[in-house]
């Protein structure tokens, strides 16, 4: 299913809780360590976008052609076990703007995704003063169940692109 692709396209980067609690560790040390009494009986995984949880609202949103197009915008926490995390760029929780959309066509998604990008365009470069490249990202880049993202991407100083903002179609 695309659920389950788009899901393990971030399995490497997700956080799973097991315990619901620390307790001081069983040896004495100092410290705490999960409490075994504490343990789950599933484990919990912190979720890294919300792609899921919106597509399970849209359901119970949409009736019909006519409920649409629908276009949400949400601003929210989210947590990426991140291999190498950069101070100011990319930690482990972050604050995440993202916007959802269902549209009647294939063509009127494509083109709102195309429209998003020019919008994270002109506010970094004409609000921030931070000069962008626009592109399509490759497919091992590619955002987990897209067919395209279309990426602007903001040059640092030592020469690396940092990307700015995406869209997905």
């Amino acid at each position: 299913s695309k659920e389950a692709e788009h899901v393990s396209g971030f399995a490497k980067e997700c956080a799973v809780v097991t315990h619901h609690r620390l307790a001081p560790r069983a040896d004495g040390a100092p410290g705490l360590e999960p409490d075994p009494a504490a343990r789950l009986e599933e484990p919990l995984v912190v979720r890294p976008t919300s792609e899921a949880i919106i597509w399970a609202a849209f359901r119970r949103w949409i009736a019909s052609h006519r409920d649409l197009p629908i276009k949400v915008n949400q601003w929210g926490n989210v947590v990426r076990w991140e291999m190498r995390t950069r101070p100011f760029l990319r930690t482990s929780e972050f604050l995440w703007q993202e916007g959802h959309t269902a549209h009647a066509t294939r063509e009127e998604a494509l083109l709102c995704a195309k429209e998003m990008l020019e919008v994270y365009e002109a506010v970094i470069e004409d609000l921030l003063a931070v000069p962008v490249i626009k592109g399509v990202k490759s497919a091992s880049e590619r955002f987990a169940g897209a067919e395209e993202t279309y990426t602007v991407e903001a040059l640092m100083q030592n020469g690396w692109a940092l990307q700015a903002g995406t869209s997905h179609f």
